[in-house]
């Protein structure tokens, strides 16, 4: 019997498919975390920003800014909270940091936002 050549073109094909695949799993996995940062920065913003209206009022204190700048960024999912909320004599500022749950540590997820306003004051007509 006469010996056949062997046809490997079918591996070198399962190859390349096996890296195109690894390729468009990154590529995938990458987009995933993006949106999990961006969600991450929103909710860090929105945080700060609510801080930032209660401190700001007359009747808000700057511990209960802190708190409830720590609930929202926790239930969105942020991990590590901290916040820092100020109120001097003209405008009320909060500062938001946390990290954003990661899939791929490539040193994107550390997140920090922050928001500023005028005190609301009192005036006469």
């Amino acid at each position: 019997m006469p010996l056949r050549a062997r046809d490997e073109r079918g591996l070198s094909e399962s190859t390349q498919w096996a890296v195109l695949f690894s390729l468009l799993m990154l590529v995938t996995l990458g987009i995933i975390q993006a949106g999990i940062v961006l969600h991450g920065r929103n909710v860090a913003q929105r945080a700060a920003t609510a801080a930032v209206d209660l401190a700001r009022g007359s009747y808000g204190t700057v511990a209960e800014a802190e708190e409830l700048a720590n609930d929202i960024a926790r239930s969105g999912g942020l991990e590590g909270v901290s916040v820092r909320v100020t109120r001097g004599a003209a405008q009320a500022t909060a500062e938001v940091t946390g990290q954003a749950p990661s899939m791929l540590d490539i040193g994107i997820g550390r997140i920090h936002e922050s928001a500023a306003a005028p005190l609301e004051r009192a005036v006469s007509p």
